[in-house]
């Protein structure tokens, strides 16, 4: 009979969570989320409903696009996208990111519908050039949607949408542009109507700053309109049998109650700091990351994933590491269980070659330092040779006016 598991002995402190997602959640949203449930009937339930549509569009900078709301994660928004906007065997371009786009082509896929792919060079964004060409190369204009992950968090980088918006356009074709902004909203801008993107897709665990479980997306005219006329069968999924005013309806079913509170919360936190605010604390607090890795390069094992510094994100750090020189499952554990602070390791491609650092939602230069600590005193303690790091991210802190 195998012994019972018992539980670790509490260790004094807080465990620093610098993951790419989930993130820490702060104390009001947890405390917003404590409240007993609620009969649907009751105003307060379309009260917080509505509050989360008004913030999601205003953090989305949209006038027009309407919110639909899931229990589900990000994969969960990926076929809600799917199901709606393509018909059997219907056709996206997925742009390569990396591990995202490709899991997105692969699901795509897997729900029987075609995709095109653009190449993914490592370490590099979307190829807008390739995306221009695969366009025009569809003269029968088969495909629907371009499919963009904004922030790929498996290799830190952010593509230019802006430059994708100009790219599809160059291609003088009709295909809906769907932004990924699940690791990016609250972190990187995103102004939906200026993009002209016809579906934005979210999930809650990341910028947001709540516990996973609520995906979203607001969608445009446009793309209503491509739904409406599309036949594949769907039911949950169906944005059509979503739209009314109810909140049984707009959930088909019972809301999750406790995250949409926790949701509202934390919308009021980001708005209360001011998003130009929150922007910019997200990107000074990723130059500090991107600090302590240049010194951490020096020893010649580690480097940035990324290529291009304009395109690493302000959400999480992929560090690059050379081949057979360090066991990154061994310098996870190392950290999270001896130093207190859990990172997240390489994805898909990239597993055992890199690991990454999270520095999105309620993060402060403080807890970006403890981080930072703790991730150095473990690859010292590991023996792997590097530069300085921590100096250089609090000298770079210390000289930054703050956001």
């Amino acid at each position: 009979m195998s012994e019972p598991v018992r539980e670790p002995a509490r260790i004094p402190g807080r465990r620093l969570l610098h993951s790419p997602g989930p993130s820490p959640v702060p104390d009001e949203v947890l405390h917003a989320m404590m409240r007993q449930p609620m009969d649907l009937a009751d105003p307060r339930v379309d009260a917080t409903i509505a509050a989360c549509e008004r913030g999601l569009r205003r953090l989305l900078q949209t006038d027009t696009a309407e919110l639909f709301f899931y229990a589900c994660n990000g994969h969960g928004a990926w076929e809600a996208v799917v199901e709606n906007l393509l018909p059997p065997g219907g056709m996206a371009l997925v742009p390569g990111t990396g591990h995202f786009s490709g899991s997105w082509a692969l699901q795509t896929e897997a729900l029987g519908r075609r995709v095109v792919r653009t190449p993914w060079q490592e370490g590099h964004p979307i190829d807008v050039h390739a995306v221009t060409q695969a366009l025009a190369a569809d003269r029968a204009r088969e495909i629907v949607a371009v499919f963009a992950v904004h922030t790929d968090t498996a290799s830190g980088v952010t593509s230019d949408l802006a430059a994708l918006r100009a790219a599809i356009d160059a291609a003088d074709h009709p295909a809906l542009l769907v932004v990924d902004a699940v690791a990016s909203l609250g972190v990187e801008p995103l102004a939906m109507d200026a993009l002209r993107a016809d579906v934005a897709l979210g999930a809650s665990q990341k910028g947001l700053m709540c516990p996973p479980g609520v995906a979203f997306m607001a969608v445009g005219e446009a793309a209503l309109a491509a739904a409406a006329r599309n036949p594949a069968p769907r039911f949950y999924w169906d944005w059509q049998r979503r739209r009314g005013a109810m909140s049984y309806q707009k959930f088909c079913g019972t809301p999750p109650l406790a995250l949409m509170a926790g949701l509202e919360a934390a919308l009021g936190l980001i708005f209360a700091e001011g998003l130009p605010q929150v922007l910019a604390r997200h990107r000074l607090l990723a130059s500090a990351v991107h600090a302590a890795v240049e010194g951490w390069r020096e020893g010649g094992t580690l480097d940035f994933f990324c290529r291009e510094p304009a395109c690493r994100a302000a959400a999480v750090t992929s560090i690059a590491v050379a081949p057979g020189a360090l066991d990154v499952d061994a310098l996870r554990t190392l950290a999270r269980e001896r130093f207190q602070v859990a990172i997240a390791g390489g994805l898909g491609p990239l597993h055992g070659r890199a690991f990454r650092i999270g520095h999105l939602g309620d993060q402060n230069a403080a807890n970006v330092l403890g981080a930072l600590a703790g991730v150095q005193a473990a690859l010292q303690a590991l023996g792997v040779p590097i530069g300085e790091g921590v100096a250089r991210a609090a000298a770079l802190l210390a000289r930054s006016p703050q956001p």
